[in-house]
């Protein structure tokens, strides 16, 4: 019964079909979609696999609206309503493939995002004086991190649960502590 139930209530998630065939982000919005797991060949799947996840995960939905903005994303956004505990400034660049391992009261405010970000709760990106940090790809963001100001997180970065990161980060590094140093290089 409960299974009947969530595929009819993915039903009413057909409109953000059009949204997303129409956006130029569709391969974002797909990496996104299969951050876990290899993407299908088929357009039936995605299209299936997308309204199901648009149905149950609220944070998910954010992603897919932040990707596909418009006019029409505006107007499903009334009735079919984001996580308004999840945010993502309007102007930040993010490449697709982000992982949203619960990213409740998370505010992503940056230049750049690279590929495969990885994100828990309670994580702030932003600005300071303007200027806003550049995330490389690969990058695993723990619960309770901040990352502030003109900085640049390389690639392959893994920052700690609590860290306070004010300063560049380099690349294959773990960070942690307030203020946030490296403590291991990664081999990769």
């Amino acid at each position: 019964m409960r299974t009947m139930f969530s595929f009819i209530y993915q039903l009413f998630f057909i409109p953000h079909l059009f949204v997303f065939y129409m956006s130029k982000n569709k391969t974002e919005v797909i990496a996104d979609l299969y951050c876990n797991s290899p993407i299908p060949d088929s357009k039936t799947q995605i299209t299936g696999d997308l309204t199901r996840e648009l149905s149950q995960n609220k944070y998910f939905r954010t992603l897919f609206y932040f990707r596909t903005r418009g006019f029409l994303s505006n107007v499903l956004r009334v009735f079919y309503p984001r996580d308004h505990r999840f945010t993502i400034d309007m102007h930040t660049k993010i490449a697709g493939g982000v992982i949203l391992a619960h990213p409740y009261s998370s505010i992503i405010n940056a230049e750049r995002v690279g590929k495969n970000l990885y994100i828990n709760q309670l994580v702030t990106v932003g600005e300071k004086d303007g200027k806003k940090p550049v995330i490389g790809n690969n990058v695993k963001l723990y619960t309770n991190c901040t990352i502030i100001g003109d900085i640049t997180i390389g690639d392959n970065v893994i920052i700690g649960a609590g860290a306070v990161v004010t300063k560049s980060i380099p690349d294959n590094s773990v960070a942690v502590g307030n203020p946030a140093k490296v403590i291991k290089t990664i081999d990769t």
